[in-house]
């Protein structure tokens, strides 16, 4: 299994009908959204929103995406999401883990990789920029207390 990092989010969903493809299960794709709202759970517990990577300067793309499909979800399911993060300093890097919440059974697990690149000159930065170390540094200091 891939590692768990201090800061995690978890979010459940049902599978909607219109993410199970002629086989009857989710189709590949439909996965990335799930672990999208994750993510965005997790960037909210740091304070990290939305709107706060949009002031910040930097766009965050998703260099890389992993994911291992170990067991089918269908419709109805109710799944739970679970997001990690594990490195921030030099990217912004988030392990994921989905299970059945019937039998908390694997359904699969991802990796994202996000970078910092500038916005106004479009360059990648090799270490990510204080306005999201500060905000994990933070969030970790509070859960320390």
């Amino acid at each position: 299994m891939r590692k768990q990092g201090p800061i995690s989010a978890t979010v459940e969903l049902a599978v909607p009908f219109h993410d199970v493809d002629l086989a009857g299960v989710v189709w590949h794709g439909h996965y990335m959204k799930y672990l999208e709202n994750a993510r965005w759970a997790v960037m909210e517990r740091i304070g990290f929103d939305l709107q706060a990577m949009i002031d910040s300067g930097y766009l965050w793309p998703i260099i890389t995406s992993q994911v291992k499909y170990v067991r089918a979800a269908r419709y109805g399911d109710r799944l739970r999401v679970q997001a990690s993060l594990v490195e921030w300093e030099t990217r912004l890097a988030i392990n994921y883990l989905i299970l059945d919440c019937r039998d908390e059974g694997r359904i699969g697990r991802a990796q994202t990789v996000q970078v910092a690149v500038e916005k106004k000159s479009g360059v990648m930065q090799f270490a990510s920029p204080p306005c999201l170390v500060d905000r994990v540094r933070a969030a970790l200091e509070k859960m320390k207390r």
